[in-house]
């Protein structure tokens, strides 16, 4: 296999390949013609690659290691990856996890084993989607990284945590790329625009500054599609034409959610959403329902997670919250979409500005660890059920005092196994309805208090009188 050129495929392997360079140079699409051929033409990632940061530092050495990319659609992993080769003269040979499996793998080690002894030139293995592979596919890389036979780089839009093997991740540090800021993608713009060799220049194209910071900002950070928005308007006005904002918006089409349903974002969204009622901000918490809603989750999953809101944040505190988010389940199973996301807003609404209280849930979970801590604690014989003779012969009920027969309703016994008595679990917040749960609770530990102490002087009163003959 012939060495690649930095910014070319591996010249054995597709049609575009088998050009002259400077054809192949000017064949792609404006977004390839684009990428970057040094660091100086590199936009964004400044953390990474600013002025002793870890790759900038990397490169200096010309010392590269495996690492995994780990940062959105068009944010320059691949050119990136690429850049570490060109800095490092190093060979670059690139899969995709999407297309190709293990017998590539191997079969691009063999040709970096082979390179390696006869030249003693090192071989960047760039993998991209490396979370396409399984973990038994990721661990064929081990070896090979191990031993220095590639340098392996991975791409991957998804969280490395979940996604990649922990040995990779021990061997290959993570590096987060960001998702390329408005002032970024304007000046990747603006660069195509002023290149008459790879980009748009010959074109003579006049852009207004709207439709340019229009295109910025709506590409969302991503590299690749800006170009790719630019060279549809281009396409669409004709050499010679002017791209305004009209132009700019129908090139684009259409804004793509950055949301995956299966992925991080999915619970990086439902997240925010939950801190967001219950931080008791309503405008947050309408935007991220909007997000997922337009990202495509199914409805019915953020009404579960609102259910769970309702027990878990507001509790008590306003038991409507319950009611009021049972009810957007049944508006939406009866009315579908979109008519019945209006009562899941109308649900986050209510959350996000009922009163909060965590109590019910710490004391829910007080209460399970105390279960499992004494799961044979006896019940007390006074409330054990006595449906027979023989029960009852043994004490089950003995002594028990219906609460609605005592003055004020509340009578004098305990209700948890002996060895727990006095146990609270369940402490009422100061705000909303707890307010007044906890001045009941108060109330009826008075009147018991007052039913001990009446019970005790009763029986200290009975014990006083003398015997009668």
């Amino acid at each position: 296999m012939g060495e690649l050129d930095l910014f070319g495929a591996d010249p054995e392997r597709g049609a575009l390949e088998s050009l002259p360079e400077a054809q192949r140079a000017l064949a792609g699409p404006l977004a390839a013609r684009m990428r970057p051929r040094t660091l100086e033409e590199f936009r964004g990632q400044d953390h990474l690659l600013g002025t002793g940061k870890a790759i900038r530092a990397m490169l200096d050495a010309g010392e590269p290691g495996s690492m995994i990319f780990w940062g959105p659609p068009g944010s320059g992993k691949t050119t990136l990856a690429r850049l570490v080769a060109g800095a490092t003269e190093t060979t670059f040979v690139a899969l995709s996890a999407v297309t190709e499996g293990i017998a590539r793998v191997r079969e691009i080690i063999g040709e970096a084993d082979q390179r390696l002894r006869a030249t003693g030139r090192r071989t960047i293995l760039f993998c991209d989607e490396i979370h396409r592979f399984n973990k038994a596919q990721q661990d064929a890389f081990l070896p090979h990284v191990e031993r220095g036979t590639v340098i392996l780089i991975g791409a991957t839009t998804e969280n490395p945590s979940f996604e990649v093997v922990r040995p990779l991740l021990s061997r290959a540090p993570v590096y987060v790329l960001s998702a390329l800021t408005a002032a970024d993608l304007h000046s990747i713009l603006e660069d195509a625009l002023a290149d008459a060799e790879r980009g748009l220049a010959a074109d003579g194209l006049a852009v207004d500054p709207a439709a340019l910071d229009f295109m910025s900002v709506a590409s969302d950070g991503d590299a690749r599609r800006a170009l790719g928005v630019l060279e549809a308007a281009a396409r669409l006005v004709g050499p010679g034409g002017r791209i305004d904002i009209d132009a700019a918006k129908e090139a684009l089409q259409h804004r793509f959610a950055t949301y995956d349903k299966g992925g991080e974002e999915h619970y990086n969204v439902i997240s925010a959403l939950h801190k967001s009622v219950r931080g008791s901000d309503p405008d947050a918490s309408l935007y991220w329902l909007a997000r997922m809603i337009e990202g495509g989750e199914d409805p019915l999953y953020i009404v579960r997670r609102l259910v769970r809101m309702a027990s878990e944040d507001i509790g008590l505190a306003d038991p409507e919250a319950l009611r009021v988010t049972l009810a957007a389940r049944d508006a939406y199973h009866f009315l579908g979409s979109p008519e019945g996301e209006l009562a899941i807003a109308e649900a986050v609404l209510y959350l996000a500005t009922a009163p909060k209280s965590n109590r019910t849930y710490e004391a829910w979970g007080a209460a399970l660890a105390k279960a499992r801590d004494t799961p044979s604690a006896p019940v007390p014989l006074h409330i054990r059920n006595a449906p027979t003779d023989l029960m009852k012969g043994l004490g089950y009920g003995a002594g028990y005092r219906y609460d609605p027969h005592e003055t004020d309703g509340i009578a004098d016994q305990e209700y948890l196994p002996e060895s727990l008595g006095g146990t609270v679990f369940y402490r009422p917040g100061p705000y909303g309805r707890e307010k007044r749960i906890a001045e009941r609770m108060e109330w009826w530990a008075a009147r018991r208090r007052t039913a001990t102490e009446e019970s005790s002087a009763a029986e200290s009163e009975v014990g006083s009188r003398p015997d009668e003959a």
